[in-house]
């Protein structure tokens, strides 16, 4: 990684992809916003950020980013505006997004850009707030930015903004993208959505109880990529969805195991084995700049 201090230089930083091990909806708020339960793993796999600092003020994004997203609407690009105004910093930057997380697809991507962004501009930009002030800039960016920011697994509730850390054994996960990419809002307008799950607690998640996504049946009965993507996948293990997204995945205890049963799908399939983490990769990176 390339010394950021150093002008003109770009440092590249992990942007990693998160599942949602299961996600119940157990009501909504006075002001229409979803409550949910949910647990948040982050893997080792995501997109990377470019930065390369400037001293005029200037936020950039060079390069494109998600087809179709302008930079004004671009997460990473607005992440680093948020963090420049609550600061009243003078300092800019230049964005590049190596994008490889697929939009749409429930993994984070980017939210994660976002958390990234922040963070690192936070350390760059030496504008010096508390990860509690970032995750609270992210939560206006996105409900997924302060898990990111954080970058610990998580049991979350509230909109996906009250967060406790948890440990999760070692696991490793085969993904599937079917890569459609159904919005959000439709999603929770739909019909077979189920809103009003009761509220569950962490110790039923560590038995091993809790795997289901309320957009499961939803999706499935919509898109019918991702009903494909789940019957293939129920021939290695049992599938799941992440998030709101069409990503589906199955869980393993070994990196051998999900391997082979990769090895086993169709090669058209965009399939990819990831493994599980514990911390963000974001925060090894920092640590390593402080060395």
């Amino acid at each position: 990684m390339m010394d950021a201090s150093e002008a003109g230089a770009w440092s590249w930083w992990p942007a990693p992809a998160k599942l949602n091990l299961f996600l119940h909806i157990t009501g909504r708020r006075a002001d229409g916003y979803h409550l949910l339960q949910t647990v948040f793993r982050l893997l080792d796999w995501g997109d990377r950020i470019g930065l390369r600092l400037r001293s005029d003020g200037q936020i950039l994004r060079i390069g494109d980013s998600v087809a179709g997203v302008a930079p004004e609407q671009d997460l990473a690009v607005r992440a680093a505006r948020v963090l420049q105004q609550a600061t009243d910093c003078g300092q800019g930057a230049e964005i590049r997004v190596d994008k490889q997380v697929p939009a749409g697809g429930g993994f984070g991507g980017g939210s994660s850009d976002a958390a990234t962004v922040l963070v690192v501009l936070n350390r760059l930009w030496k504008t010096g707030l508390s990860v509690d002030a970032l995750a609270e800039l992210g939560l206006a960016l996105g409900a997924d930015v302060p898990v990111f920011v954080r970058g610990h697994n998580a049991w979350a509730e509230g909109v996906g903004e009250r967060l406790t850390p948890i440990t999760l054994p070692p696991a490793w996960y085969l993904l599937v993208d079917p890569g459609v990419h159904v919005p959000t809002a439709a999603l929770f307008r739909s019909e077979r959505l189920t809103r009003d799950t009761p509220a569950v607690i962490i110790g039923d998640f560590a038995s091993g109880a809790l795997t289901g996504n309320a957009f499961e049946p939803v999706l499935r009965a919509l898109e019918p990529a991702v009903e494909a993507a789940f019957q293939l996948l129920a021939q290695v293990g049992t599938p799941r969805l992440t998030g709101s997204g069409s990503g589906c995945f199955v869980e393993y205890p070994t990196r051998d195991a999900a391997q082979q049963a990769l090895e086993s799908l169709p090669k058209m399939l965009q399939a990819r084995v990831v493994a599980g983490v514990d911390r963000s990769p974001l925060l090894d990176a920092l640590d390593a700049m402080d060395v």
